[in-house]
């Protein structure tokens, strides 16, 4: 998958990243690199499954997605 990151400085110093089709998902770093880096966690991270997301009603179909 690919995602349009956004990295911008930061007013505390370093930089803030973050993906505008994927809203919360922020991260920062000292430099670009290291912003980079974990923005990149940060999606692995909001595409991980959770568990209370997988919340079964009786009679309820669950298909697990793996994108």
């Amino acid at each position: 998958m690919k995602f349009k990151v956004i990295i911008e400085p930061s007013e505390e110093g370093g930089y803030t990243a973050y993906v505008p089709s994927l809203p919360g998902c922020v991260s920062e770093g000292e430099s670009v690199e290291e912003a980079m880096k974990n923005i990149r966690e940060a999606i692995e991270l909001y595409l991980e499954p959770v568990e209370d997301d997988l919340i079964i009603d009786d009679g309820a179909i669950v298909e697990e997605l793996v994108v």
